[in-house]
């Protein structure tokens, strides 16, 4: 029995349950059955009671840890020294490459850092965002965030968890990345979808 998929975008308001994965395509959309998506890549934790999953986060994730966490981060948000972020983003648990910028106000996530990976030379612009959690109704998702070689994170930008960014990749300013980058490629908008040739290079820091 065919099974409808659900598109990575929507399920963002999603308020319980797993995605399916299926290999059965609806006719009006390409097959994506061989590519793996930033959902089948997240951890989901049910967290049943009356409030919301935000409640129960230090069931998962200790508060001193958290308030530690978030100390280094703003103090890495207003650093204008690029060593410094690269050392303490480093210490809190994230894979940081050779050659890392972060600009001012980026903001690595602050319950899971560890979950994050900034491969050498790329670019985190400013008050860009790397999220690797997702707090719903009933259940929390985590998953890890990949930034590639000499890709380029602009300024606003936002990556949610599961994303893998690809080397010499671009995300361009005020994006919402909510799908994997290949390598290469120059994703602009709210979602972020591919550019077309004619689409210019507005898209740094």
């Amino acid at each position: 029995m065919p099974v409808t998929t659900v598109p990575a975008f929507a399920s963002e308001a999603f308020k319980g349950g797993a995605v399916q994965a299926t290999g059965v395509s609806d006719a009006t959309e390409p097959d994506e059955s061989a590519t793996e998506r930033r959902h089948d890549r997240l951890h989901r934790v049910a967290t049943p009671g009356p409030r919301n999953s935000l409640f129960p986060w230090p069931d998962g994730k200790g508060r001193l840890r958290v308030m530690l966490n978030y100390v280094v981060i703003l103090v890495c948000r207003v650093s204008p020294s690029l060593r410094l972020k690269n050392y303490l983003l480093g210490r809190l648990g994230m894979t940081v490459g050779e050659g890392v910028a972060w600009g001012l106000e980026s903001t690595p996530d602050v319950f899971w850092p560890e979950l994050i990976t900034v491969e050498d030379d790329a670019i985190v612009g400013y008050d860009a965002t790397l999220l690797c959690h997702e707090f719903l109704q009933a259940e929390y998702r985590t998953g890890e965030v990949v930034v590639g070689e000499r890709a380029m994170i602009g300024a606003g930008a936002v990556v949610l968890p599961g994303v893998e960014i690809g080397a010499d990749a671009q995300v361009a300013a005020n994006s919402l990345v909510v799908e994997d980058v290949p390598a290469g490629e120059t994703v602009a908008g709210v979602p972020a979808e591919p550019l077309g040739a004619g689409d210019g290079d507005e898209n740094g820091e």
